[in-house]
């Protein structure tokens, strides 16, 4: 299904099928009458591609569709840099619509102490929308605590009734 484009909306740019699977289980702790608002795209095929398609497909229509927010979902790889290197690629005029998340290491290294993705991109949305951390505390995902604020200020309120 398809966003609507003039409401505010959430595009979520997967990595791979592993970080799909965990948006997709966000996806479904939505509000119901709010589902619409958030859509996962195709998998880029690695963190490169994820920028490279999120500068060549979508930062025109950001500029389009000003209440357009976007999530590259990538892996970080035990690699430090990877978030500065990631919002390098980010236009100035859509860093505060743009957020980077994503495992430490891989989704795989989750799955192995949470349970299945779906579950687990459950959690991280319960999370979300209660504002807490129990998911998102966890040894493999807190270093997202920065991104995670500025997303809850931003996308919170259209994906989720208030509590």
């Amino acid at each position: 299904m398809s966003v609507d484009k003039y409401q505010p909306h959430v595009y979520v740019l997967p990595e791979d099928d592993a970080n799909r699977q965990l948006a997709n289980g966000f996806l479904l702790r939505v509000d119901p009458t709010r589902q619409r608002q958030m859509q996962v795209l195709p998998v880029a095929g690695g963190w490169q591609n994820v920028l490279n398609l999120f500068i060549s497909d979508h930062v025109v229509k950001m500029d389009r569709y000003t209440d357009r927010f976007m999530i590259l979902l990538i892996d970080f790889d035990n690699n430090e840099d990877r978030l500065r290197t990631a919002k390098a690629a980010i236009p100035e005029g859509l860093a505060d619509r743009v957020f980077v998340l994503g495992a430490l290491s891989e989704p795989e290294a989750l799955k192995a102490v949470l349970g299945p993705y779906e579950t687990i991109g459950s959690e991280m949305a319960n999370d979300c929308r209660d504002e807490t951390d129990t998911t998102w505390g966890h040894d493999l995902l807190r270093h997202n605590a920065g991104e995670l604020d500025r997303l809850r200020k931003h996308v919170r309120s259209i994906l989720f009734d208030p509590v």
